[in-house]
């Protein structure tokens, strides 16, 4: 009877004076009501031009860079340059290399970049020096992403890749995978899959990469990488 009058004491106090939890993780200060839409939507494309030529240097003159673990931004959807670069000011999205840039153009320069960008050509330019497309991943990889890309595996509680990236990975609103390098969408799987990229709000990209495994995750950024997406699923032993 004194041990249950004692625990009884223990479960009150406990009530009283609960352990402190840690603190809720905002993965972004973005919040996509009507207003912020319109404002990422509504900049100049010219303006853009201007301010881009910062961003040269990393991302390429027509928005594809030399390094393979650079993203290529040209023809990204608005809305997502627009929301990274509001991560990287704020820290929801960590980078050594982007924070400064970011914190250093006006938040209006935002959607002039995104405005910018969305409108430059995805087609190869023999007069640059891009990475993209990188070579063919080997037969038995391309299957693995394939069934992935359009299936997932239910199994794990994996959707389809593109059920939010597009069928040809352009959607607007998510970001454009057609012609992104292949080194920097396995870099950003590992990323998300370890923690070190929280910056996805629901946390998507976080729960699917957490279930991949690491040849998966090279698939998938190899399919993407090789530029595959354009092709009909299945379809991709005609280019080998």
């Amino acid at each position: 009877m004194r041990l249950v009058k004692i625990a009884l004491l223990v479960a009150g106090l406990l009530l009283q004076f609960p352990s402190p939890q840690p603190p809720v993780r905002i993965p972004s200060n973005v919040a996509w009501t009507d207003d912020t839409v319109a404002t990422a939507s509504s900049g100049d494309p010219v303006r853009g031009l201007v301010i881009a030529r910062r961003c040269e240097h990393c991302h390429g003159a027509e928005g594809f860079s030399a390094v393979s673990s650079i993203p290529n931004l040209a023809g990204l959807d608005r809305l997502t340059l627009w929301k990274q670069l509001n991560d990287f000011r704020s820290g929801k999205r960590q980078s050594a290399a982007m924070k400064p840039v970011a914190a250093g153009l006006a938040i209006g320069d935002y959607a002039d970049l995104a405005a910018y960008y969305a409108i430059l050509p995805a087609y190869a330019d023999p007069q640059d020096a891009r990475a993209f497309p990188q070579p063919l991943p080997l037969s038995a990889h391309t299957a693995v992403a394939e069934r992935l890309i359009s299936a997932g595996d239910g199994a794990r509680g994996i959707p389809p890749c593109q059920v939010c990236h597009g069928p040809i990975a352009v959607k607007m609103g998510a970001p454009s995978l057609a012609t992104q390098n292949s080194s920097y969408i396995r870099e950003e799987l590992e990323k998300f899959a370890r923690g070190g990229r929280a910056n996805d709000i629901n946390m998507p990209m976080r729960s699917i990469a957490a279930q991949l495994r690491e040849d998966e995750i090279r698939a998938i950024a190899d399919y993407y990488g090789a530029g595959l997406a354009n092709s009909p699923v299945g379809a991709s032993a005609t280019h080998r």
